[in-house]
């Protein structure tokens, strides 16, 4: 095990990381491991050398099903607290064990085949960015990026290095989705124009206001490689390892958390890309009488966004709804009493002009309305099921690894999860405008919120809001010293 020592966000520059480790990446890709004489000694196609970067929670139910398709090794381990990555170091006796994620790849580049990234979201794109310049196939945990900014450039470096890229939201391989999509293609709903997403999180604090009291460091967290390229600032209870989710220095709140799971179906079903417009109203906490909580640091405790998207191939322009914190839609007229909404907690309803469909959280439970229909409507399979659907998900991108870049199939490259995220992260772009503050022309110590539910013209190609440009400071943020995507 790498010896503990004094971090820093400056202690490996990112010019010089690229510089000394790129540089060899191309030459030890090629060569098969066999004549490198690297772990186990065996050629790729018989193993995939996984590293993965933040191996508790869901880092390490991800690796676990990475082993569990008997095709990839747990080669290597990168987590910044020893905490959370204590069962995985258990489960992985032999897996060489690191707190920073650049010494870990400067180091090991030659023996690692692909990587994976469960991290929190602000951290996401420098990760997944350094393993792809060293030509490493990588899977990331939803949402795919904090920033628009990033998704594109995580979507082109993936072309660039051609390596097999996957994001973590497992129901892009399930039946259900599939079940939709073919639905769909059949015209048994018709031309859908309208759709609802909903979703009972967050589960954890927002709408608050950052604590004014600094806690301890555990001893065993390297806080400053946790900040990452997130902004200095003192440690604070409970932010790891699960509220960091409602802070915008570091999450992307209940929108960036579930939309790659809820928005998938029918941003996959529909063929949807970038949206040309998008609103949002978001819930407010009053402090005291009659006045609003101004919490800029923290996402808010509920929202509705209004995605819009152009007509494409023939089709209507489709209005997404996104709705969080508990706020649902109306429920349909088809739907019986005594019958669930989606999953109950989650869901999403397509209306088209010849009926309607729904589904849940990852597209589970699929069924037309009335929900009779779902077995009266015979439409045949057209489109190739994921062995063990959902679960498949990881077996996929691992044996897509082994075949080489372009040579097999995957359900969320970056391609298609780029595009799904920079769409889910204009929803945040809306939310975020609200609490941006200019004082009153006429009353200089007051201030009005310009960004409260006005529409937003979005110009997807440019990255670019085009009718309200304070806006654009949160299509891509600037990062702490010392850190860089490219």
């Amino acid at each position: 095990m790498e010896k503990k020592k004094k971090s820093s966000s400056g202690s490996i520059s990112r010019r010089k990381f690229i510089r000394t480790a790129g540089l060899t990446a191309s030459a030890f890709t090629i060569v098969p491991r066999f004549v490198l004489g690297g772990i186990g000694h065996r050629p790729p196609s018989d193993m995939l050398y996984v590293a993965g970067i933040g191996v508790g929670g869901k880092g390490e139910s991800d690796l676990s099903s990475f082993a569990k398709s008997g095709k990839a090794e747990v080669a290597y381990l990168c987590d910044v607290d020893d905490r959370r990555a204590a069962k995985s170091v258990a489960a992985y006796p032999k897996a060489k064990y690191y707190k920073d994620f650049r010494i870990m790849l400067d180091k090991e580049h030659k023996h690692i085949d692909a990587v994976s990234v469960s991290t929190p979201d602000h951290n996401h794109a420098v990760q997944a960015m350094a393993a792809m310049q060293l030509g490493k196939h990588v899977y990331v945990q939803k949402p795919l990026t904090h920033d628009i900014y990033e998704a594109r450039m995580l979507t082109e470096a993936a072309k660039k290095y051609k390596v097999v890229t996957q994001m973590g939201n497992q129901g892009a391989s399930g039946d259900g989705v599939r079940q939709l999509r073919e639905w769909y293609n059949a015209g048994t709903i018709g031309d859908v124009h309208t759709v609802y997403c909903w979703t009972n999180r967050p589960v954890w604090p927002q709408g608050i206001a950052w604590p004014d009291k600094a806690a301890p460091v555990p001893k065993e967290l390297d806080w400053d490689l946790w900040l990452g390229t997130a902004p200095n600032k003192e440690y604070v209870e409970k932010i790891v390892p699960f509220n960091w989710r409602g802070w915008w220095d570091y999450g992307t709140g209940a929108l960036g958390d579930m939309a790659c799971h809820i928005v998938e179906p029918p941003f996959r079903v529909l063929g949807l890309n970038y949206p040309t417009e998008v609103t949002a109203s978001v819930g407010s906490v009053y402090v005291d009488e009659f006045k609003r909580g101004y919490f800029p640091e923290s996402c808010p405790p509920s929202s509705h966004i209004i995605l819009t998207f152009p007509a494409r191939d023939g089709k209507s322009p489709v209005k997404m709804h996104w709705m969080d914190g508990g706020i649902q839609p109306e429920r349909p007229d088809e739907l019986g009493a005594n019958e669930v909404m989606g999953d109950g907690g989650n869901g999403v309803i397509f209306i088209g002009t010849k009926g309607k469909m729904m589904c849940g959280t990852y597209g589970m439970y699929p069924s037309l309305l009335p929900t009779s229909k779902t077995q009266e409507v015979k439409v045949p399979q057209s489109i190739k099921r994921v062995p063990d659907g959902a679960n498949g998900h990881y077996a996929q991108w691992v044996e897509a690894c082994q075949a080489g870049y372009g040579k097999m199939e995957v359900s969320s490259p970056f391609e298609i999860a780029g595009p799904l995220t920079e769409t889910i992260l204009m929803g945040n772009l809306a939310i975020r405008s609200h609490d941006i503050r200019k004082p009153k022309k006429d009353k200089p110590t007051e201030f009005d919120y310009p960004g409260r539910n006005i529409k937003l013209l979005w110009d997807g190609a440019n990255m670019k809001i085009t009718n309200f440009d304070d806006a654009n400071q949160f299509v891509k943020r600037e990062y702490r010293s010392g850190w860089k995507l490219v």
